[in-house]
């Protein structure tokens, strides 16, 4: 088929990368923007325009999608579907109703659950049991269109970040799948009342509240990792904490209990695995403790 792909972050990469393997034309990779980055906030391109100029394939950056001349663009490429990944930018109706098929997304969940910007990070917060990726025509409302294709996956203990690439690729596998045969995947309308909203993670969030049980910070933690990362105060020092595990010890929360640093919730303990302080690499809690210790009743903010 001839594609026009739409995406910009990792997580897209696989499913560039399949579709060319598989053998469809490529017509254009549009992405977003070279962004800032660094120290020195130098523009560096998405990782998908990345990926598509060492394809050769063209890539366009617009700013936006709205103006006529945009989507004139758009259509004068003559897809026969537009495959779209965490793209990041509004489709309007003139762009999703140009290709012959129309445009299909690969959302990064169990759809109608988890419609919108943080389905992964919302998912491993919620303690869902399983989540997955689904393949989706996009129409004009968010993340509502007809479903093609589902496929699930265990949450088990696994953070964001090993879930976004974990989707990714099975994304990518699921949307060369459905390409292969469109006829073999009749649309299934989403159950608009079975719908809850995944709305995009505020850097506020990751502050951690110890009067919350340790069965909800330890999701927390690991649904905001690697980004924006869970923190906490200590001695007035911010320390992200990237993983954790639920201790079997209680006591006045945000107090310390022993010199292996297990931490009292609102209901039982969290005892850290992998922490980061401010500029500082990521370490295992044994070589964080030493070289930071911290004693027994420290109470942490």
């Amino acid at each position: 088929m001839r594609v026009v792909f739409m995406g910009t972050p990792d997580f897209a990469v696989p499913a560039l990368r399949a579709l060319h393997e598989a053998g469809h034309e490529i017509a254009c990779v549009y992405t977003q923007p070279p962004r800032p980055a660094g120290r020195g906030k130098q523009l560096s391109p998405s990782p998908v325009q990345v990926a598509a100029e060492g394809l050769g394939v063209p890539v366009r950056v617009p700013a936006s999608l709205r103006n006529p001349q945009a989507q004139a663009e758009f259509a004068a490429l003559h897809a026969d579907v537009a495959v779209v990944a965490a793209y990041g930018l509004i489709l309007p109706q003139a762009v999703l109703g140009a290709p012959v098929h129309g445009c299909l997304n690969i959302h990064a969940s169990l759809l109608p659950r988890w419609r919108g910007a943080a389905p992964i990070h919302r998912a491993v917060m919620a303690g869902d049991v399983e989540t997955g990726v689904t393949i989706m025509q996009m129409e004009a409302g968010l993340d509502t269109g007809p479903m093609l294709h589902k496929v699930a996956v265990p949450v088990g203990r696994k953070t964001t970040g090993e879930l976004f690439g974990e989707l990714g690729t099975l994304g990518a596998a699921a949307m060369v799948e459905v390409l292969a045969d469109l006829g073999a995947f009749p649309p299934e309308v989403q159950d608009d009342t079975a719908a809850i909203y995944a709305p995009k993670i505020d850097k506020a969030e990751g502050k951690i509240d110890w009067a919350e049980s340790a069965e909800v910070i330890e999701r927390k933690v690991r649904g905001l990792a690697p980004f924006p990362g869970a923190w906490f105060e200590l001695a007035g020092e911010r320390v992200k904490l990237l993983l954790a595990e639920v201790a079997d010890a209680s006591g006045a929360p945000r107090t310390v209990l022993d010199d292996d640093f297990t931490i009292a919730c609102g209901m039982g303990a969290i005892r850290p695995l992998r922490l980061q302080r401010a500029g500082k690499p990521v370490l295992e809690r044994s070589d964080f403790l030493r070289g930071r210790p911290v004693a027994a009743k420290t109470v942490l903010s």
